[in-house]
């Protein structure tokens, strides 16, 4: 944890680390952007709605980024992402967000070939509620 305090101690620094730990938490690979956010908060109070934002627009156009990869795959009609995506439309990528089946929403959305600014906005808004949350949890 002292490590992490250390790296976040510069505001530009911390931003752009804040960045990329959201862009890439939201890809495929694993990350801990909330961690990082709330750190850099407790450091950092007066970052609020930069951080807010860094984290928000990193870790949407990580989603987006997989939603591109999706539009790459093979048709899978079985798995239940798509079955979601289907019935409820771009909407359900308000839960982009989740562990576990937030990549699989964002790739099976690709996939479909949903509206990608309508997909933009529902990832927007629920990654945006969830950094919200940790926001507040920090100060």
């Amino acid at each position: 944890m002292q490590q992490l305090a250390a790296w976040l101690a510069g505001d530009d620094v911390g931003l752009w680390g804040l960045f990329l730990s959201s862009f890439l938490g939201a890809t495929l690979l694993p990350g801990g952007s909330e961690i990082v956010l709330f750190t850099l908060l407790k450091l950092h109070p007066q970052l609020l709605w930069p951080a807010l934002a860094s984290a928000t627009i990193g870790n949407t156009l990580g989603a987006m980024t997989s939603y591109l990869l999706g539009r790459l795959f093979p048709r899978d009609h079985h798995h239940r992402s798509i079955v979601w995506l289907r019935r409820l439309g771009s909407p359900v990528l308000l839960l982009a967000w989740t562990p576990l089946i937030g990549d699989a929403l964002c790739v099976a959305a690709g996939w479909l070939r949903i509206n990608p600014w309508y997909a933009a906005l529902f990832m927007l808004i629920g990654k945006g509620a969830r950094y919200g949350v940790v926001t507040l949890a920090a100060t």
